[in-house]
């Protein structure tokens, strides 16, 4: 889309000048969107060849590209003045640091992930955190503000409010059983254990064990499955929980 664009903007400034676009695949996800390209082909006269560029080099003042076309099977050798690269986006370095601190996943890319595609776009896993913009993935203009609205909206949802709800079904540690070895610290997506001092009835320290911040926890389960002491339970699906329903079933 924003090659489409540069076509328009280069035949606006340059009213003489031809455009020529080297292209693999078209395609265009959005409202308009196909009839933006269109208009850059037609009306700014761009000529649109598909195939790939196999070499660019200098000539003096110009620059000689060289490509195939390969709906004709033809090579193509143009002369040009100016040569714009269609670059790809990546997020920012600083990114996956953030990420890491606010307990947020992200794709190989450096990507933030939402919590889900469809049903929670704009939320993430940790609670109070939402995206907006090209963070979670390469946006538009459009995109970016219907992103920004929806997550503007969550933030007023939540200040609409006397009191936060949380969610019902959290983890909980048996601090007895609890041998400190913190698996489930590491495995956690939201960053709700937290490493807290047992002491004996004389106050002095026995050893750190983990518990779950009910403010924090959004009950995914991960760390009651990665406990190798099984200390770890989720409210709703204990052990003699799950015993009774499958008894009642």
């Amino acid at each position: 889309m924003y090659v489409a664009k540069h076509t328009m903007v280069y035949r606006d400034k340059v009213p003489d000048g031809k455009a020529v676009v080297f292209y693999t695949d078209i395609n265009t996800g959005g409202k308009g969107y196909e009839e933006f390209v269109r208009k850059a082909g037609e009306e700014s006269h761009a000529l649109y060849l598909r195939g790939r560029v196999s070499s660019m080099k200098w000539d003096g003042d110009i620059v000689r590209v060289q490509g195939v076309d390969t709906l004709s099977g033809e090579v193509v050798t143009l002369d040009a003045d100016m040569v714009v690269l269609a670059t790809a986006i990546r997020p920012e370095q600083a990114t996956v640091s953030l990420a890491q601190k606010l307990s947020i996943s992200y794709d190989q890319h450096g990507f933030l992930n939402e919590a889900h595609p469809k049903l929670r776009p704009v939320e993430t896993e940790t609670a109070g955190v939402f995206l907006a913009g090209s963070c979670q993935a390469p946006r538009d203009i459009p995109d970016s503000v219907a992103m920004a609205s929806a997550a503007a909206s969550k933030v007023l949802g939540l200040f609409s409010r006397e009191l936060l709800e949380r969610e019902p079904l959290v983890a909980r540690v048996d601090r007895v059983a609890c041998t400190g070895c913190f698996q489930c610290e590491c495995v956690c997506p939201c960053g709700a254990i937290e490493r807290k001092e047992r002491r004996d009835a004389r106050g002095r320290l026995i050893r750190m064990v983990a518990e779950a911040n009910p403010g924090v926890c959004q009950g995914c389960g991960i760390c009651q499955a990665a406990c190798p002491c099984k200390c770890i339970d989720l409210d709703g699906f204990t052990d003699e929980q799950i015993y009774a329903a499958v008894n009642a079933l």
